[in-house]
């Protein structure tokens, strides 16, 4: 069942969180990832509005996602992030409805 990694974003540092940004599409794609939003446009419809940047990427399932994100290569492109360069919320959720 397909997953879908979920990210909101505070940019700080744009030149040093573009490292970040520059090599993440190809390490998703090595593990079957296919990116549905990645910035662009947005309207906040409830909440705070503490990120202006999100992010939807499709998995085959929970478990790629997870293993991407927990990968050596995504490890070290997140490393240009973390710290000064901006705040990520991350979340991998499972499709389908489990309340049924």
């Amino acid at each position: 069942m397909a997953a879908y990694w979920l990210s909101r974003c505070i940019v700080r540092d744009p030149v040093q969180y573009k490292k970040y940004t520059d090599r993440v599409p190809a390490i998703i794609e090595a593990h079957g990832g296919k990116v549905l939003a990645r910035g662009g446009r947005y309207q906040i419809m409830e909440g705070p509005e503490t990120f202006h940047r999100f992010v939807v990427i499709e998995f085959p399932t929970l478990e790629a996602g997870v293993k991407c994100f927990q990968s050596p290569e995504y490890t070290e492109a997140a490393s240009f992030r973390r710290g000064e360069a901006g705040v990520v919320e991350n979340v991998i959720v499972e499709g389908g409805d489990a309340t049924v």
